[in-house]
């Protein structure tokens, strides 16, 4: 099972990013949210494909998919 991590934990082992470039990823898509109660985790496994993926975003991602068919 993956670590659910906070906000700021996330942004921390993202190179100390702000909160807010997270919150605003979350939005469009390039990281998936996991609530837990009220709060905004994000799972492990998500840094590490944002982190692969480069911070592309995965509606991006389906369209040069789709684009290429």
């Amino acid at each position: 099972m993956d670590n659910l991590l906070s906000i700021t934990e996330a942004s921390l082992r993202l190179g100390g990013i702000s909160k807010w470039t997270l919150h605003a990823w979350l939005s469009k898509g390039k990281l998936q949210r996991t609530k837990v109660g009220g709060r905004t985790m994000i799972r492990e496994s998500e840094l590490k494909k944002v982190i692969e993926e480069g911070g592309e975003s995965r509606q991006l991602q389906r369209i040069e998919k789709v684009n290429e068919k």
